[in-house]
């Protein structure tokens, strides 16, 4: 914390943990699926993370996955719809802030599936505070990203990446350890993923973590599975990015 003092759960969460602690999967699970917080049996989402985290260690896919998709699922109840009402209009600013939410909400986890992750420390003391931190970093943000767009094309109908796309592209790798080692690329690099469009940038960065675009293993922890998308369209958005990264990567460098 800013003040320099740990975190402290508060204790009717840590009673919570102990009582639930000693549920079987299943019951757990079960009293996991309830969604209204006023109902007694209710699982607050701080003891949701925490059992999703502690997954890890037993080595458990099956039941982090279970857990994952309700934990998920809360989360985009409570964030702002892009839709009216009517379902007649779509805001682009509340479009962009719920994607970038909850795509930046599902690499915490994903990239704490493979490590500890400080950052998600917070989530298990005050759950809304940590998503509500996320939720005003996107406001902050979203006009910027309304105003990006790609400049390289690609096939409307088909989602496939055009000719120039994929000539840009080709078997350019931003992470290859021959030039991620430089500061000056690395500092570039950061850069020019900062400015991509926010889908892209959040598929680059789960890359960049050594997340797969998609497995042949179930219980797996996917881009494709994370984001809600197909491996095809995964690998459409990857190829834009690595084209246009590639592009603001060698501006100037070309003889």
């Amino acid at each position: 914390m800013l003040t320099g003092k740990l975190y402290e759960r508060d204790p009717k969460i840590e009673a919570t943990l102990v009582e639930l602690s000693a549920l079987s999967r299943d019951d757990l699970i079960a009293r996991a699926m309830i969604s209204s917080r006023s109902d007694a049996g209710h699982v607050p989402s701080e003891c949701l993370i925490y059992f999703i985290r502690t997954s890890r260690a037993d080595n458990s896919d099956i039941f982090f996955e279970r857990l994952y998709k309700i934990l998920t699922g809360r989360v985009l109840r409570g964030l702002p719809k892009a839709e009216s009402a009517d379902g007649k209009t779509t805001s682009l600013t509340k479009s962009a802030i719920r994607e970038k939410v909850f795509g930046r909400f599902v690499e915490l986890l994903a990239a704490d599936r493979t490590v500890y992750t400080e950052k998600l420390d917070y989530f298990e003391v005050r759950f809304d505070g940590a998503l509500a931190s996320l939720r005003r970093d996107a406001q902050e943000q979203a006009w910027r990203d309304e105003n990006r767009s790609a400049t390289l094309e690609f096939d409307e109908e088909t989602g496939e990446p055009s000719a120039e796309v994929e000539r840009a592209s080709g078997s350019f790798d931003p992470f290859a350890a021959s030039e991620i080692d430089g500061s000056d690329y690395r500092s570039r690099l950061d850069a020019a993923i900062d400015s991509l469009p926010p889908e892209q940038s959040r598929i680059v960065e789960m890359i960049r973590q050594g997340i797969p675009i998609d497995s042949k293993e179930a219980s797996a922890v996917t881009i494709a599975k994370a984001l809600g998308k197909s491996e095809k369209t995964i690998r459409t958005h990857r190829d834009k990015a690595y084209a246009a990264l590639r592009a603001a990567l060698t501006e100037g460098n070309e003889q």
